[in-house]
């Protein structure tokens, strides 16, 4: 009882240290993978948005959305609440750009980590966008729509992404710029779901800007962020790096998440706990023999038999 006793209270240590486990994965020569969550507390600091000033005048878009940020985060930026775009944060900074709707913005940011926990929202920053073509209804300008904030997949895999577009009026050409130096050019006849597709060769962390055109020139614009797993750099819209890091497109959501179509780095394969496992396991059997030695010689020393069957 006292073995089980200590062998429960090393398992207990190891649970304590590496955090729940979710799955065990046995191959065929017997090994064990153990997978898990890896916890962590989410992003405390809310990026600032530095660019454009609150409480400007705009007549052009789209806009460019800049500021400060924490290193290897995702921004995800947001329009009176709703979804505009997103840029992995390099160096401390951030920059992406958007459309606006028409009259007032107020604009938020958010950074979220690898698990996708997010950070407080930035302060407000309120710009006031004019439309001078009169397209002062919803139904009148061009919205592109994504539940993807983050995509990934592994180079030399098609990636697809899935898109809306809505209001306006057909047919809209959409162009797409991937960040690597390729673009695709897609032709829609009606509103609606489709999807873009691309092959990253290298793998990168990639900024990805999609541009929406009507039959009557308005337009619509987003910037995500792409992912082939592997060493990371990120790029700009004209495909030349900034910075590099290691990481793999991740992660799923509705409205602004994240999705990566290979393995997320929420779950990765914990091989500490077994460094941590190890002396337990060792010292549990050294207090078991000494303590199976103990009996015996008790038995010995008050003149009965050793061994009992």
């Amino acid at each position: 009882m006292k073995i089980i006793a200590l062998l429960l209270l090393s398992f207990g240590a190891l649970f304590a240290v590496s955090g729940s486990v979710n799955a065990q994965t046995v191959s065929e020569d017997g090994s064990v993978g153990v997978s898990g969550v890896v916890s962590a507390p989410p992003p405390s600091n809310a990026p600032i948005v530095s660019l454009p000033n609150d409480g400007a005048s705009i007549s052009r878009i789209p806009v460019t959305v800049s500021g400060i940020c924490d290193a290897d985060l995702l921004v995800k930026v947001f329009k009176n609440g709703v979804f505009a775009g997103s840029a992995q944060c390099q160096n401390g900074s951030f920059s992406l750009q958007t459309d606006l709707f028409n009259g007032r913005n107020d604009i938020t940011a958010r950074q979220y980590d690898l698990l996708d926990q997010e950070s407080p929202a930035s302060g407000i920053v309120s710009v006031l966008y004019s439309d001078n073509a009169g397209n002062s209804t919803a139904s009148d300008r061009v919205t592109l729509t994504t539940n993807f904030a983050k995509k990934g997949t592994d180079p030399g895999e098609k990636l697809i992404w899935p898109f809306a577009i809505s209001g306006g009026a057909g047919p809209y050409a959409v162009t797409v710029e991937w960040g690597d130096g390729e673009s695709s050019l897609y032709s829609l006849a009606v509103p609606g779901e489709f999807s873009i597709d691309h092959t990253f060769q290298n793998p990168g962390s990639y900024t990805v800007v999609v541009k929406a055109v009507d039959v009557e020139g308005r337009t619509a614009l987003m910037q995500v962020v792409a992912i082939a797993n592997g060493s990371l750099s990120q790029t700009g819209p004209n495909g030349s790096t900034n910075g590099s890091g290691s990481g793999s497109g991740n992660g799923s959501g509705s409205g602004t998440g994240d999705e990566g179509d290979s393995s997320a780095p929420k779950t990765r394969i914990l091989w500490q706990p077994a460094a941590i496992m190890i002396p337990f396991i060792l010292s549990t059997f050294w207090l078991g023999k000494r303590y199976a030695i103990h009996r015996l010689r008790k038995k010995i020393e008050a003149g009965e038999r050793p061994f009992s069957y």
